[in-house]
């Protein structure tokens, strides 16, 4: 009908510093004849092309039937339908500029950071309340977006649209991640501390403690990363054959997980691309896929040359 090129906001949208962070926020729920379907997109005039919207309704929700209750955070990583943003704003280049590779904003890919919650709800047909809250960004910021669903998702799902809003326009208010800059970013009555990685940052380099004359009320929640994991927990099912594994990625060899869960798979595929740092893995990788993905038969026929 016209419309824009997909991913990309009119250019007047106020959204400027939450889309420094976020591109959308997305509620995914189940329904009785669709399926997983899409609630909610937040701001409402971001565009995301069918394929997309499709691709993250599967990713949002365990494939599996199982009937684990509570809640579940993982993340999943799809390509974007045009291929790259339109524009590709100075910012964007100047954060990647400044930015570890490992780091960089990515161009051609959405990053969704999942909290999945099902519990039993004698209100509803089905006898469970399933749902999905979604941040769609290009920073691969696991520990900051996992830190942040943990505040937002268990007040949204029990006050949905007041608190969406009020967060994203918290979030409008961040000042832009700068590499090598330590920030403070508010959100929910909670203050996040995080040091935002440069590439001239020392391997033993640690975020400094909050300075006594910035008053900060209430004192600052520190995170020791945006995007480090517990190596050893992850890896731990499989510690002997860590260096088999490194020796694969860095060789760029095909590698498939099999989890019993998307925590799992994601996390650990998370891990592996990290193992490589300060080197950029620089092959596809989804760190939870599956066999409704948009994309799993190109995956899965592709031949060696």
């Amino acid at each position: 009908l016209g419309a824009a090129s997909p991913g990309a906001r009119a250019a007047a949208a106020p959204w400027a510093r939450f889309s420094a962070w976020l591109e959308c926020v997305c509620v995914v729920t189940f329904d009785l004849e669709l399926g997983q379907a899409l609630e909610l997109v937040y701001p409402s005039d971001f565009r995301l092309t069918d394929k997309e919207k499709s691709s993250i309704c599967y990713l949002s929700f365990p494939d599996s039937h199982s009937g684990c209750l509570g809640d579940t955070q993982f993340s999943f990583r799809i390509r974007q339908c045009s291929g790259q943003r339109s524009p590709w704003h100075a910012e964007d280049r100047h954060y990647n500029s400044g930015a570890p590779m490992s780091l960089q904003r990515e161009p051609a890919h959405y990053f969704g950071y999942v909290y999945f919650r099902q519990v039993k709800d004698s209100s509803v047909k089905r006898g469970y309340f399933q749902k999905s809250l979604v941040l769609v960004s290009r920073l691969p910021f696991v520990r900051l977006f996992q830190a942040l669903l943990s505040l937002i998702a268990p007040e949204y799902f029990s006050k949905p649209a007041p608190c969406l809003e009020a967060v994203c326009s918290e979030i409008d208010e961040w000042p832009a991640p700068v590499p090598g800059q330590t920030l403070n970013l508010p959100v929910m009555g909670v203050v996040l501390q995080v040091h935002i990685p440069s590439r001239v940052d020392k391997p033993e380099y640690s975020p400094p403690k909050p300075c006594s004359h910035e008053n900060l009320l209430p004192a600052p929640v520190i995170l020791s990363s945006v995007h480090e994991l517990d190596l050893f927990r992850c890896f731990q099912p499989v510690l002997t054959h860590v260096q088999t594994l490194w020796e694969l990625m860095l060789l760029g060899e095909p590698l498939v997980v099999l989890a019993p869960s998307p925590a799992v798979s994601s996390e650990l595929v998370l891990a592996l691309i990290s193992c490589l740092q300060p080197l950029k893995f620089c092959c596809d990788y989804r760190p939870y896929f599956t066999i409704h993905d948009s994309e799993f038969k190109e995956f899965t026929t592709r031949t060696q040359a």
